[in-house]
């Protein structure tokens, strides 16, 4: 004799619903897409904040994850605590899916900030810049221009600089606006303003009637920023004077000469995974073996953002590991702007635009 199977309760069928779709969600976030929203302006005018962004991790190759105890659906903390959302008690090892491609240079990527080191690698802020450097590129930047291998790199068409601008009366909000340049991208100084835009406008801007002189804010070669990596104050190197210096490859063999101790050491010891290294003076030491060499285990990248003047990147904390890249930033789907309200926030022309 059978028996007709009980029918699942409201409540039962909404908490099989829920957590089929925290599973399905789960993983499409993990193996195709993740939403990434610009949250500064690092990335302007590329990218502006308030754009929202879909992160393919097909193109370079799914991470298999590597943090295992995790609350689904987040990233350091649970939604609107301080309460960490995962425990490192197990770390798995590095491991990448196959992908369609790999990082091209002037790939727009998002990748994990290397020099946070309170989380794992997985579970590091994501940050979103320009790969400028591949493994194996000489980098270098004179007077602003980036140089790669020798040759003048191509420039994002919306780069953008820092600019004094001296005006012969009190600009606005709406005068700015003429300009495509928003209220967070321009600040009152000693009676002018300093102002962050592409060059294009910064030309318009000379032209205009009521400003008196436009100068591009740059530091002069040999001006050495302590705050540049590896060690701007020795090299006399800052954010628009900088290099030369080689992005690590895989499998690149160096000689730990005086000089690559003080350029790779940071890179060395933070992300090739070597548990017992330690360096004393411009020595490296591992197992407490002094290195007359060292072979580097996996390809860096060298990132900066498009408004050259108004981001913090490889120029500050070095080369980005292979195994911190998340993903290749694919379209946009939303684009709101702050300083607007309802539906006039929306910036329609940016939906489903592609990220070049």
């Amino acid at each position: 004799m059978s028996s007709e199977k009980k029918k699942k309760g409201p409540v039962r069928e909404w908490m099989d619903a829920l957590v089929f779709a925290v599973i399905a969600a789960s993983l499409i976030r993990w193996l195709f897409l993740e939403p990434f929203t610009i949250p500064t302006a690092s990335m302007e005018r590329s990218l502006l904040v308030g754009d929202f962004l879909f992160v393919s991790k097909m193109h370079y190759g799914t991470r298999t994850p590597q943090t295992l105890l995790q609350v689904p659906l987040t990233h350091q903390k649970i939604w609107g605590t301080e309460i960490p959302s995962y425990s490192d008690a197990i770390q798995l090892p590095y491991y990448r899916l196959p992908g369609f491609t790999s990082v091209k240079r002037n790939d727009v990527v998002v990748f994990n900030y290397p020099d946070e080191f309170e989380h794992p690698v997985d579970l590091k802020t994501n940050y979103i810049k320009r790969a400028v450097g591949i493994p194996g590129d000489v980098i270098e930047i004179v007077d602003t221009q980036l140089i790669v291998n020798g040759e003048t790199a191509e420039n994002p068409e919306e780069m953008q600089f820092s600019y004094d601008v001296i005006p012969n009366r009190m600009l606005n909000a709406d005068f700015f606006a003429e300009y495509d340049i928003n209220q967070d991208s321009f600040h009152p100084y000693n009676g002018m303003y300093v102002v962050f835009t592409t060059p294009q406008s910064a030309e318009r801007l000379a032209k205009s009637p009521v400003i008196k002189e436009v100068k591009i804010r740059t530091y002069e070669k040999g001006n050495g920023d302590p705050d540049i990596h590896p060690d701007g104050a020795f090299y006399g190197w800052n954010r628009d004077n900088f290099g030369p210096l080689t992005v690590p490859a895989e499998g690149w063999t160096i000689d730990l000469t005086e000089d690559n101790v003080r350029r790779y050491a940071f890179t060395i010891k933070h992300y090739e995974g070597i548990d017992d290294l330690r360096i004393e003076g411009n020595e490296i030491f591992i197992n407490d073996e002094k290195q007359d060499t060292y072979t580097f285990k996996q390809n860096y990248y060298f990132m900066m953002g498009d408004n050259r003047h108004d981001s913090l990147d490889s120029r500050f904390w070095g080369f980005v590991p292979e195994d911190h890249i998340v993903g290749k930033a694919w379209f946009l789907w939303l684009s709101l702007d702050k300083h607007k309200s309802m539906f006039s926030s929306i910036r329609w022309n940016r939906f489903f635009k592609g990220i070049h």
